[in-house]
């Protein structure tokens, strides 16, 4: 076997593999990064790019339905999914081509192939071992599905969802977390009858109940069925449809069944366990730095416990390479990552939710919730909706939950509100430029601060 070595070795290029290959190489260290797909991973290839793609094109489709309320004359004639198809697949490459130009130029020694990790610090691949002062591990995660649901025919998963070329009559997604509600999103919009099964009892359940409530609501005018607080039984599929069958006794006819019940780390034969990195339940187990239990060892992304984000990965992997350089860098608090939900409409939140601060900060949290009805971009966007914000006991604004179209974009300064701890009183004297919805999150401040100017019942 010949052998290589480098300061940093990186098993895995998505999100988390790639920001600490750029940032370690910017800080002058030597990096090898092993991949055996494409570089940018899930993320770029088969997650968040390419779905936002067809969110955005479902948008489209909205507007021009429903272009007669805004007075023009819009009709919809249909969705050409080989075009659908095209414009997702040119921007997934557009980036693609993107990341490997950054990778030449960051002068970054890409090995194709699929790596196994060899304690204590090497990587091998085809018979090379990369050894490295320091490793990554850094494998991202695959999309999971119930014992005794098998994918494939006319059960999916995201993967596949997102290269079909047609759009079903009827579809049920078994899931009604972000990715279950961004696919019934979607299908809603391009005509599809869509059904979400849930088995815990609201959709989006890690979100704010106010979330979840304003979600539904939506998606009820939407026509999007949902079932709630019942469990999936089994499935059946034949060469006509699918039908699903529930603990309630109900049985679901569909074309397709989308298998959206999380997503679990890849972690199986990469040769992990073997070398002795601690794991529990296939997830690599780390310590706020972000070390495995091995010396040098380190995890980042979806194989770490948390939320399975690609900026959290992404942050992490910057965290890391500067952790090896030796420039100390702050831990991150999971609590303050932004989450979006880019459903129509979108939910976004940042810090805990009522429950969590109330189980940290006992019953005396305050809340204040701001309906999107007094807010005038939203009325001329013609989205409902609205902000809730969470306070600790005469402390800072420690919860901020959204829900409207393009709230998403608010996140911004929601987390900066977060993470700087921020008290109403801080935010108040902000000046929120008028119409905007970022306004409803002065106004929400304002509130909360004691000098509410528009007060809804």
């Amino acid at each position: 076997m010949t052998e290589t070595s480098a300061d940093l070795v990186i098993l895995g290029g998505g999100s988390g593999g790639y920001a600490a290959a750029f940032r370690a190489a910017e800080l002058g260290l030597s990096v090898t990064l092993i991949e055996k797909d494409k570089l940018g991973g899930t993320c770029l290839h088969r997650g968040c790019i390419p779905t936002k793609a067809l969110l955005h094109a479902a948008e489209v489709a909205d507007t021009a339905r429903e272009g007669e309320q805004f007075g023009v004359k819009t009709t919809l004639e249909g969705i050409d999914m080989a075009g659908v198809n095209k414009y997702k697949d040119t921007i997934v490459s557009r980036l693609y081509k993107g990341v490997q130009g950054l990778f030449k130029a960051h002068k970054i020694n890409v090995v194709e192939g699929a790596g196994t990790f060899v304690g204590p610090n090497s990587v091998d691949v085809d018979g090379t071992r990369y050894t490295g002062r320091n490793v990554i591990l850094g494998t991202g995660s695959y999309s999971k599905t119930l014992p005794g649901l098998e994918l494939g025919g006319r059960v999916i998963a995201s993967e596949q969802a997102l290269t079909l070329d047609h759009v079903p009559d009827r579809v049920i997604v078994l899931g009604g977390g972000v990715i279950g509600v961004e696919f019934a999103s979607v299908w809603a919009s391009f005509g599809a009858e869509v059904t979400i099964v849930e088995a815990l009892p609201r959709l989006v359940p890690n979100e704010d109940e106010f979330a979840s409530k304003q979600l539904e609501r939506a998606f009820r005018k939407r026509k999007i069925a949902f079932k709630t607080g019942v469990r999936f039984t089994g499935a059946k599929q034949d060469d006509n449809g699918v039908s699903v069958s529930l603990e309630s006794g109900e049985t679901i006819e569909a074309d397709l069944l989308l298998v959206a019940v999380g997503r679990g780390p890849n972690t199986a034969g990469h040769g992990y366990e073997e070398s002795g990195v601690e794991m529990d339940r296939g997830f690599v187990l780390t310590n706020d730095r972000l070390q495995t239990n091995l010396p040098g060892v380190y995890a980042v992304g979806d194989i770490v416990p948390g939320l399975q984000l690609a900026h959290r990965g992404f942050q992490q992997g910057i965290f890391v390479a500067e952790e090896i350089a030796g420039l100390n860098p702050r831990a991150i608090d999971e609590t303050g990552i932004p989450r979006v939900t880019y459903s129509h409409p979108e939910v976004a939140s940042v810090g805990l939710t009522e429950a969590q601060a109330k189980e940290k900060y006992g019953s005396e949290v305050t809340t204040y919730n701001y309906d999107f009805g007094g807010n005038g971009k939203s009325q001329i966007l013609k989205t409902s909706g609205g902000i809730k914000l969470v306070k600790a006991p005469d402390g800072p604004v420690v919860g901020l939950h959204m829900v409207g179209d393009r709230v998403g974009e608010l996140i911004g300064e929601a987390q900066l509100i977060y993470n700087w701890e921020a008290f109403p009183e801080d935010i108040a004297p902000l000046i929120h430029a008028h119409p905007t919805q970022g306004e409803a999150l002065g106004e929400a401040h304002l509130a909360l601060a004691g000098k509410p100017l528009h007060v809804h019942g």
